[in-house]
């Protein structure tokens, strides 16, 4: 049996199994990231794994109207109480995001503000 040589053994294998899949695939950035959001609601994933996955795809251009494209395609295959789910569980990830932006900007504003008061 391997040992763990990380103190998040679970994250890294996760980090690598990504990492893998997308050297793997030949689909670009938002193309991947629109069949992984597709397949997250096909399994009914968790808010977690939205938010995980919504931050990558925003940063490879995607916005809001791409992922309300993939759920409307695949709402006739997945039903509608997986969109109903998904949808929530995006909108929770998204809150998630808004309130780590602004704890981000207000400890960046009291770092600005210390600094300023160690100027004067």
């Amino acid at each position: 049996m391997a040992t763990a040589t990380s103190d998040t053994p679970v994250l890294d294998l996760l980090a690598g199994m990504t990492a893998d899949s997308i050297e793997a695939s030949n689909l670009d950035g938002q193309s991947l990231l629109l069949v992984r959001i597709a397949a997250l609601v096909a399994v009914d994933a968790p808010t977690a794994s939205y938010f995980l996955n919504l931050e990558a795809a925003d940063r490879v251009g995607l916005d809001v109207e791409a992922v309300r494209g993939v759920l409307t395609a695949i709402a006739p295959i997945v039903g509608t109480a997986r969109i109903v789910s998904a949808t929530a569980r995006i909108v929770d990830a998204l809150d998630i995001a808004l309130e780590i932006a602004e704890e981000e900007a207000e400890i960046e504003a009291e770092e600005l503000e210390s600094q300023q008061d160690d100027r004067a």
